[in-house]
């Protein structure tokens, strides 16, 4: 292996997260391992949206297999290939469809995170909008017009889209407040594109547009921004979405629908070609994907279009699908993630190696014995091990790898989502189920059916509600 230097940044950066079991912001380069295909896949799909394509694929993989470190490690290579990209994760308040304000909570979070490769970690809504202000005025400045007049024509082509006048005369404000020194104006503007206004009412006092980003039109602004994205110099928009089984968790049916609606929309404008420079990539669980009761294939018309490769068996493959199963990793490679690991808690000196490489052969017989073939095959909770034990090993010189070995705990990883799903009635408020804490039948006086006895009601036999009626 070729010694190469690990800055103290990324290295803290990269311990840090994999001790909390997260995935690291910076330096996936230095402790990626396998998955060569499934990279190279994505690679092609960024290189067609630079092209002026689009592209959409679902990262599916087991429960700790490694979903979220694929999604980061292809939204850096998305930067590096000078695309912006956009990232968040699904959650009860944030969807692809609602109507309580969680697709507009998922689209300021993306906007929230929006990325460049000068601004790596977020925030670059702002340096992306006065990099195509600048632009325009350095165009200007050569054809002797004005600036604004030069904004206009240049974002002409987007009030032909849904929203698109709106979006053109947000920029046109964001100039005129660069243009005057009005950075209030020049917030507004940045604020508006992030859809942090709730109300239409304030959007048109601060920059005097009628409408906002919300609920309604969340996938219209995102084909919008990349538009845009292309207009201020870079390649195209990627967005990543992960965590999407909170979907599948969704009990209400006719919301979970909807969301598998909106993702047929985008699943179709990419397949067709219909939404230029933008690409999706969206990260789930198999069960997400193929529980013909909750998950995408619920939905007919996904499940049509996300078949698997019939003839891809036998050890046969297809990456070009829109399904990409993540392959789990092999012995051989989580070997290697360990000794880079290894390195990285050496800053990448070989002679600072804190374990031999009988020690990582060691712990792999170890963890085989505790769990079985699980712990390279879902690693979070091994790599976490390993980290806690170089870290011991590194604040206790005279501790001996040989002794500590036999601390490490390990249990199987179990995946939360399948968990059972809350019944209907665990799913009511306390008001609204009369047998829930504190309830109490018509015959009590009405002093204990109001909460008001200062003691908390005894236990009562099954046998006083067996006449219980509503």
């Amino acid at each position: 292996m070729t010694a190469t230097t690990i800055r103290p940044r990324e290295r803290d950066a990269i311990l840090l997260a994999l001790r909390a079991g997260v995935v690291p912001r910076l330096g996936q380069q230095h402790i990626q391992v396998g998955r060569a295909s499934e990279v190279k896949a994505l690679v092609d799909d960024v290189d067609r949206i630079a092209d002026g394509g689009s592209a959409i694929r679902f990262a599916i993989g087991e429960y700790g297999s490694g979903k979220t470190f694929f999604l980061h490690l292809v939204r850096s290579i998305a930067m590096e290939r000078k695309l912006v990209t956009v990232q968040a994760d699904l959650s009860p308040d944030r969807r692809l469809h609602a109507t309580g304000g969680q697709a507009r909570s998922l689209f300021t979070e993306l906007m929230r995170n929006i990325s460049t490769r000068a601004k790596p970690d977020g925030g670059a809504m702002g340096s992306i909008v006065e990099r195509f202000v600048s632009q325009a005025m350095t165009a200007a400045r050569d054809s002797g017009s004005s600036t604004e007049s030069v904004i206009r024509s240049r974002l002409s082509e987007l009030s032909e889209m849904v929203g698109g006048y709106d979006f053109a005369e947000v920029i046109a404000a964001y100039w005129r407040g660069h243009d005057n020194g009005d950075e209030q104006l020049k917030s507004d503007a940045v604020r508006w594109l992030r859809g942090e206004y709730s109300t239409r009412t304030d959007a048109r006092a601060a920059l005097g547009v009628r409408t906002i980003i919300d609920d309604a039109n969340f996938y219209d602004q995102l084909k919008l921004m990349s538009r845009f994205v292309v207009m201020a110099g870079f390649s195209g928009l990627l967005v990543c979405l992960d965590e999407l089984v909170n979907l599948y968790k969704l009990a209400n049916s006719q919301a979970r629908n909807a969301n598998y609606e909106q993702i047929l929309r985008i699943l179709n404008d990419s397949l067709q070609g219909s939404a230029g420079h933008l690409g999706f990539v969206l990260g789930g669980t198999p069960d997400f994907l193929l529980d013909t009761r909750r998950g995408l294939y619920s939905y007919a018309a996904l499940q049509s279009r996300l078949a698997e490769n019939s003839y891809a068996t036998n050890g046969l493959v297809d990456y070009s699908g829109p399904v990409l199963r993540l392959a789990n990793l092999s012995q051989e490679d989580f070997y290697l993630l360990l000794t880079r690991l290894r390195n990285v808690f050496a800053s990448g000196d070989p002679s600072a190696h804190l374990v031999p490489d009988e020690a990582i052969t060691a712990f792999m017989e170890h963890c085989s014995s505790r769990v079985g073939d699980a712990y390279f095959r879902t690693p979070r909770t091994t790599i976490k091990e390993f980290v806690n034990l170089l870290a011991v090993l590194e604040q206790n010189p005279g501790a001996d790898w040989t002794d500590l070995l036999g601390a490490v705990r390990l249990t199987p990883e179990t995946n939360p989502d399948l968990e059972p799903l809350p019944t209907a009635a665990q799913e009511e408020s306390p008001i609204a189920s009369p047998l829930s804490a504190g309830a109490t039948s018509p015959a009590e006086p009405a002093s204990v059916r109001h909460g008001d006895v200062p003691h908390a009601p005894q236990a009562r036999d099954d046998d006083e509600l067996t006449s219980f009626r509503l």
